[in-house]
């Protein structure tokens, strides 16, 4: 049987979204360049668009991390999958993250960065789902505040499907 899934976002509407980020980043950061730290698997997508947008010079890496393991629950212990590639010490950073929900990880994960001795950190998330919220993060960059629903599409998955959906869409149960 398969998934119903409602449409959230369009890939116009999340287009023009990461256009304005991308925008808004560029004026902030001006006279400077920003090194993006894209947060596996679910953030490719989201940071290959918005550092296609971003008009001063951008670097990229990757991290990946997790809470989770292989559970749907948080364990509550962040483990570093993946680090980064190169030192970040006196860079602008900007951590681009697919979505943040409850803000154990990303929590853990940008006070790591700031010990790192980065200029700055701050946070870019294509979604922003506030209400569950269970440590405090300041999301920098919003892309969409959401409803607590499961969404997938345009990077985000469910059991490793719908990433390549071109739009986020409400997985229906």
């Amino acid at each position: 049987m398969a998934d119903r899934i409602s449409v959230l976002y369009t890939e116009e509407e999340i287009t023009a979204r990461i256009r304005e980020l991308g925008e808004q980043i560029s004026k902030d950061y001006e006279g400077r360049s920003v090194h993006i730290i894209a947060i596996l698997k679910g953030a490719t997508f989201f940071a290959c668009e918005l550092a296609k947008r971003i008009t001063v010079p951008v670097t990229l890496d990757f991290m990946s991390v997790s809470s989770y393991g292989d559970s749907t629950v948080s364990s509550g212990i962040v483990k570093i999958n993946k680090d980064l590639d190169e030192p970040i010490d006196g860079k602008d950073v900007i951590v681009v993250e697919d979505i943040v929900d409850t803000g154990n990880t990303l929590s853990y994960l940008l006070d790591n960065l700031e010990k790192r001795g980065a200029s700055s950190v701050k946070l870019c998330a294509l979604l922003n789902k506030p209400e569950r919220r269970l440590k405090d993060v300041n999301v920098d960059y919003t892309g969409f505040i959401i409803p607590d629903a499961f969404v997938v599409g345009y990077g985000l998955d469910y059991a490793q499907k719908y990433r390549n959906l071109p739009y986020i869409g409400i997985v229906e149960t």
